[in-house]
């Protein structure tokens, strides 16, 4: 995959301008009021102008084209394809002598539904509804430490081979979320399970169980980024610089990202109604490009989602979107492998 020429210094910490504080101006965005299309023929296009720096992408061959029409992301919204899924998901091992699952860093602003995607899946492989990452409902990040939920089925059955992280939400200010240092520190595998995250205090090695010689199982192989369809236009300019900065150096680790567009079923009525509607959606197609626009991805990267909140019963075609999102993500994972041979490759089992 392709590297970053010159990489950033790691030593850093978030500034009052948002980002983090390189020694040069922060960068800003410019994105245009989102316009809300309900319907239309295949021939509109969405014309507004974003600005925003560009950073080499490796894609991988699976990927939809960027200018592609979202209803072009066929899904079979049926128990078939639901049970489909599951399979594929729960077969996935890795074919390494080393054995280890693979390990996904959720990274997002506060609330931004980290938590409550990691309890919706697991909720998907438990049979019901179930509140397995503690999912706080404030302004302040109710995450504070290093989580690792192994993502299992019901009693019985042996747990799959995905591990999602969970860590405390960034956030813009002195101060506060998580530290460039302290997020590298994660996914280079040196930060210990259950650590709680300090901005006075980062990840040093001395630290209280710090992991001087990470293996391949204490590693992150693939970064999800997680952004609330409802705020898309109200983060703040330097959460826009931040993540093209984490991006950047993430990118120079060898480590693919992808992103997860939440709370889909409160911008777009028609999908709140009927979820199997989320890719005929102009209102979300938009929205999943302003979220491009935020991180400095390609749309094909990011997969709307709807989690489980008030809800007592599963759905099935909840579950479906579901578990495409964390096909998705699985992909990528298993690129980390295919680009760093030398750690052994991880296979699908289809």
């Amino acid at each position: 995959m392709s590297r970053l020429t010159q990489p950033l210094p790691v030593s850093c910490y978030k500034t009052q301008g948002g980002g983090f504080n390189f020694g040069s101006p922060a960068q800003t965005f410019s994105i245009a009021p989102m316009l809300c299309k309900t319907d239309g023929d295949d021939n509109d296009v969405i014309t507004d102008v974003i600005s925003s720096p560009e950073i080499e992408e490796s894609k991988p061959s699976f990927t939809v084209s960027a200018t592609a029409k979202l209803k072009q992301r066929e899904v079979e919204w049926t128990e078939e394809k639901r049970k489909s899924l599951m399979k594929t998901v729960s077969s996935y091992r890795p074919s390494c002598e080393e054995a280890t699952p693979a390990r996904v860093l959720l990274l997002g602003p506060v609330s931004s539904g980290k938590s409550s995607f990691i309890s919706s899946v697991q909720s998907v492989f438990h049979g019901r509804v179930t509140n397995w990452a503690m999912v706080g409902s404030s302004s302040a990040s109710f995450t504070k430490k290093l989580q690792s939920f192994n993502i299992r089925g019901q009693k019985g059955e042996d747990p799959t081979a995905l591990v999602l992280c969970d860590v405390m939400g960034l956030r813009d200010g002195e101060g506060s979320g998580m530290t460039l240092h302290d997020i590298l520190s994660v996914i280079k595998g040196h930060v210990p399970e259950g650590h709680k995250f300090s901005p006075d205090q980062p990840v040093r090695s001395e630290t209280l169980g710090y992991v001087k010689k990470p293996s391949l199982k204490d590693k992150i192989h693939c970064v999800a980024f997680v952004v609330d369809a409802t705020k898309i236009l109200t983060y703040p300019k330097g959460l826009s610089t931040t993540f093209q900065q984490l991006r950047e150096h993430i990118s120079d680790l060898g480590v693919h990202q992808v992103a997860l567009l939440t709370h889909i079923d409160k911008i777009c009525s028609d999908t709140a109604k009927d979820i199997t509607k989320v890719y005929e959606s102009h209102i979300i197609q938009d929205t999943m490009d302003k979220a491009a626009a935020l991180l400095g991805m390609s749309t094909s990267y990011i997969v709307p989602v709807k989690n489980y909140s008030s809800e007592l019963d599963l759905d099935v075609n909840t579950d479906v979107l579901l578990l495409s999102a964390v096909d998705h993500i699985l992909q990528y994972a298993d690129l980390y492998f295919q680009d760093n041979p030398s750690q052994n490759i991880y296979k699908m089992s289809l």
